[in-house]
């Protein structure tokens, strides 16, 4: 047995019988309790202001606010809240606003139970989430962006070590860790990255070190 608290999660969708189903399943979940639920965007922040939960579960159409709107308010105020989007079809122009806005994962509504759970679990350890169908999506857009940009600033080598821990998951705490700089640096460092490279996330930006070959090997050792 493990004294390690189970994972506060809030859900949010506008449908009751999507969150009755999410929470029937987690309910069954050692390592994860949902602490509310939300049937909109306004209510989600709300609800995240009063129980600050460690993940959110965000439908990302919904009445009121929307889920990405929802999305940029609560990592505003809450930084350290994650936030998994949740959706029924995958399209670009919304998921890289969800991106922007700060989800950390991507969900498809149709997935295994088990998928939405490890979703939630990654986010929690700072770690990126995505449903192979936006993975690919991401990576296609990601390919597009830099062959139409061939003279884009070249990263530095300190540049280059930080987008391969990004690309296998490594929070800026895990990174500024392994590299013995400061969290603030390594933050420093992600914001440099995004700008030279012209991407918009770090999920993003893990995807770009992987389609150029940039994280070699393992996160451990």
């Amino acid at each position: 047995m493990t004294d390690t608290p189970p994972i506060r999660v809030l859900l949010v969708d506008d449908h009751a019988v999507v969150r009755r189903g999410l929470l029937g399943f987690l309910e069954l979940l050692d390592d994860i309790t949902v602490v509310g639920e939300a049937d909109n965007g306004r209510s989600a922040v709300e609800v995240a202001r009063s129980v600050r939960p460690d993940v959110v579960l965000m439908d990302l159409l919904m009445p009121e606010i929307d889920g990405i709107a929802a999305t940029a308010t609560i990592k505003a105020e809450m930084p350290d809240v994650e936030v998994v989007a949740l959706t029924s079809f995958v399209e670009e122009a919304r998921v890289t606003a969800a991106l922007e806005a700060g989800a950390s994962g991507f969900i498809l509504k149709d997935a295994e139970a088990d998928d939405v759970a490890n979703a939630i679990r990654a986010a929690h350890r700072g770690e990126v989430h995505l449903d192979p169908a936006v993975a690919g999506l991401l990576a296609r857009r990601v390919r597009e962006r830099a062959s139409a940009a061939p003279g884009q600033e070249p990263l530095t080598s300190r540049e280059r070590e930080v987008l391969g821990l990004l690309a296998h998951g490594l929070s800026n705490k895990a990174i500024a860790d392994r590299l013995a700089i400061t969290e603030r640096t390594a933050r420093t460092h992600v914001s440099n990255i995004l700008g030279k490279l012209g991407l918009a996330s770090r999920t993003q930006a893990a995807l770009y070190a992987v389609e150029h070959h940039l994280a070699p090997g393992g996160a451990e050792g």
